[in-house]
């Protein structure tokens, strides 16, 4: 759903701007939530030691890849339509088991038929204007590289350290080089951000905070192929949150679904069913 803040933000102030401060926002949000959580485990006596040797680099390699995965996307859906941008940032669900393979990754066949689901859903979800190459096309298209390096540096991370931790550290990178980024190329002011707070808060604590954190703690036991397929949802609900915030008026261009977008929402939700189904379901029975 922070796809609908993200474009209304942006009618406020510039990229960095916007990714800078939602980072920050993100940032604080985890603090505040592990001095809480940390503080209640220290009376309980449950506390766990941070092993910063893991989870500072970590951090770090996280937020670089985050950063740039998503100034790239910002930067982007400024030169190409939203439809375009979505389809192709989220070719990281093909981009990812080619990925794993450099990393000795076994990928299932049924995962591979899903991925490919996916990507034809995604096709007809997103893609509804003549095929053409453009420049905001090839900045979306590096970053889904990215963030595909982003999905795998956390499947390396996160089950070595503590997630909420890791999320923090890498909100703080990400909102420090956007925020530098922002007062070189762009002219912040705070009435910019006055203006675009709620866009900024969304995208700060829900997005950042809850969602981006959720990542890092759920892909501690789960294949990062699979964790590309589920996330790939993000555009269904991106298209179906668009359509409800223009219903409402909180966008004014027309987000009406076609018959053509319903049908890439049950593909990709039936590619993500497929690969939580049972391996052992596709093999082959000995005789």
């Amino acid at each position: 759903m922070a796809f609908v803040s993200q474009s209304k933000g942006m009618d406020y102030m510039g990229p960095f701007t916007f990714n800078g401060v939602r980072a920050l926002i993100g940032a604080f949000s985890l603090l505040v939530y592990l001095c809480i959580t940390r503080s209640m485990a220290r009376s309980r006596g449950t506390l766990k030691a941070i092993d910063w040797k893991v989870a500072i680099p970590g951090g770090i390699c996280c937020g670089l890849a985050l950063t740039v995965a998503s100034t790239l996307q910002q930067f982007g859906i400024q030169y190409t339509s939203v439809g375009k941008a979505g389809f192709i940032t989220t070719l990281y669900i093909i981009f990812v088991p080619i990925a794993g393979i450099f990393f000795k990754r076994k990928v299932h066949a049924v995962v591979w038929i899903a991925a490919f689901m996916a990507a034809v859903g995604m096709y007809f979800l997103c893609m509804t204007e003549e095929m053409s190459v453009n420049g905001g096309d090839v900045l979306v298209f590096l970053c889904a590289l990215a963030f595909t390096a982003h999905i795998m540096i956390v499947d390396h991370y996160s089950p070595q350290t503590d997630g909420v931790v890791l999320s923090c550290i890498q909100f703080t990178i990400c909102g420090i080089v956007c925020c530098i980024g922002a007062l070189l190329t762009e002219a912040p002011a705070l009435s910019q951000l006055k203006d675009g707070l709620g866009a900024l808060l969304y995208a700060g604590v829900l997005s950042c905070g809850v969602a981006y954190t959720l990542q890092i703690v759920g892909q501690k036991g789960v294949n990062p192929t699979v964790a590309a397929l589920i996330m790939s949802l993000e555009s269904v609900v991106a298209t179906i949150a668009g359509y409800v915030a223009y219903r409402i008026g909180f966008l004014t261009t027309d987000q009406t679904l076609t018959a053509r977008q319903m049908a890439g929402c049950i593909i990709v939700f039936s590619a993500v069913v497929l690969v939580q189904l049972p391996a052992k379901w596709f093999e082959k029975k000995k005789s």
